[in-house]
């Protein structure tokens, strides 16, 4: 496929679109746009909080188990990638929601990765 189709008119903007958005979660333009968030999959995310769930687990049998001067430090979580996701306006306020056809869509949609760095962060 070449792009310069889209300059030339023997390439649509709704196919090139359509093109962009299939790319691979992996791909070099999503590495680009979200660096090593792209690299993350669900389970990744899954593992990662897995691991900080355990570590946190062994932290607590330790610390319940041990003499009160001789607590263990708490474990540090799992490094995860930082996101820029836009959510917040310029001006540090959340943006507007009162279209409920947009929110509605949303909620049908397949989560982002900022979405998933949320909810397992």
């Amino acid at each position: 496929m070449d792009l310069l189709d889209w300059h030339r008119d023997r390439l649509s903007a709704r196919r090139l679109t359509v093109l962009i958005r299939q790319l691979p979660h992996d791909s070099a333009l999503n590495r680009e746009l979200h660096g090593e968030a792209a690299d993350w999959s669900v389970t990744d995310h899954l593992l990662a909080a897995a691991v900080d769930h355990l570590a946190a687990a062994n932290w607590m049998f330790a610390s319940v188990n041990s003499e009160e001067g001789d607590q263990p430090d708490p474990p540090a979580p799992v490094p995860r990638p930082s996101y820029d996701d836009g959510t917040e306006t310029g001006d540090g306020e959340a943006p507007d929601e009162s279209e409920p056809e947009k929110t509605a869509a949303a909620a049908d949609a397949t989560p982002s990765t900022v979405q998933l760095a949320r909810f397992f962060g």
